[in-house]
């Protein structure tokens, strides 16, 4: 066996160690969702050889009707926050790729600061403002706050997908009469779109996910699916592994759903601006 045989086999066996390592835990989670109670923690344990049963999401729907208020709650503000975030990073994005200039430099600089404090700090300092303005418990705040978070990240992106967008393009367009604004519509958005799939895939998944900003700003009507299962672990009548197990698996089915179906644009999200054409 060869030296790129070898190598091949390695980077198979590498590839293999990640996946089992990326993909147990959630299997573990899935499977223990169809399980009796008796089975979650039985030792031996009992990976495959088991009954499924629906009972679990059963007594979920019955005993936790809120985990499914909170889980349209967790649609409808990662959706407007996804949304108005890759219009923002969109904007942001073609005047950092197409403009220059100390403001701006100033700015980027700026955001990058931001970004590396720990969501903590920022937040604390905004709950009394929040709530002198009633804002606190509402969706527009978690949408106004998660679109805020990954803002930076995501006119990076879309700065880095510009950027291999060439100028002549905007030029034959000023050419043709179009303005600055409908280049960037008809010709630099289109052209960007993979893009702005990736910028949304992140905000996506941080959205979908997120738990300190719902925690502190949200209590009843914008709790979140998150909040909710933080809930369920500290019930004061114990901890209903199997209900806990099938709650976390819906949780998971719709980002998961929409990652894997914009993988590839989330792939380029990573790479762009790597090769230079």
């Amino acid at each position: 066996m060869n030296t790129r045989m070898l190598g091949a086999v390695g980077r198979h066996v590498a590839l293999a160690m990640v996946i089992l390592w990326s993909a147990f835990p959630i299997y573990l989670v899935v499977s223990s969702s169809f399980k009796a109670s008796r089975d979650i923690f039985a030792i031996p344990p009992k990976l495959f050889a088991f009954s499924p049963t629906l009972d679990n999401y059963v007594r979920l729907f019955n005993e936790w009707p809120q985990f499914f208020q909170a889980l349209g709650n967790s649609l409808i503000i990662t959706a407007c926050a996804t949304a108005l975030t890759v219009i923002v990073c969109s904007l942001a994005g073609y005047v950092y790729s197409r403009h220059r200039g100390m403001l701006l430099t100033g700015s980027a600089f700026f955001m990058i600061i931001i970004r590396l404090f720990p969501p903590i700090v920022i937040t604390l300092p905004l709950f009394p403002w929040i709530n002198a303005v009633r804002l606190n418990d509402t969706h527009i705040i978690l949408i106004v706050l998660y679109a805020s978070f990954y803002v930076s990240l995501g006119t990076w992106i879309m700065k880095a997908f510009f950027d291999q967008i060439p100028r002549e393009l905007d030029e034959a367009a000023t050419m043709d009469g179009a303005s600055p604004l409908q280049a960037l519509v008809r010709i630099l958005l289109p052209l960007g779109a993979p893009g702005m799939v990736a910028t949304a895939v992140f905000v996506t998944v941080f959205a979908w996910n997120e738990f300190l900003f719902a925690f502190i700003f949200s209590s009843t009507n914008a709790r979140t699916a998150p909040m909710t299962l933080s809930e369920m672990m500290g019930s004061v009548t114990g901890v209903d592994w199997g209900v806990l197990f099938a709650a976390a698996s819906l949780h998971l089915v719709p980002v998961a759903i929409f990652v894997v179906a914009m993988q590839r644009y989330l792939i380029a999200g990573l790479t762009a601006g790597s090769v230079k054409g």
